[in-house]
């Protein structure tokens, strides 16, 4: 995996994490917070580690207090893809 899409990360959040029956991750979720969809921060957490591994980019725990959406999430692993 070279970058990050939504599609992918919805992959991993399923993959490391599951869903619960009430979660449904197949509609638009770029905007909705990782709270909403039923992620606490521990299950964020294990998503952006996986994110790390699979793509190679450092996503500081600094970052992660804004990072509150999927989408949100995509956008930063872009920018540091870009700059490295």
């Amino acid at each position: 995996m070279d970058e990050l899409t939504l599609d992918g990360l919805r992959e991993i959040m399923r993959h490391c994490v599951g869903t619960g029956e009430s979660v449904n991750l197949d509609g638009d979720i770029r905007d909705t917070a990782f709270t909403d969809l039923g992620y606490d921060s521990l299950a964020v957490l294990e998503v952006v580690t996986q994110v790390q591994g699979r793509l190679g980019v450092s996503i500081p725990d600094e970052a992660l207090n804004d990072i509150e959406t999927p989408g949100a999430l995509v956008e930063y692993v872009a920018s540091q893809k870009a700059g490295a």
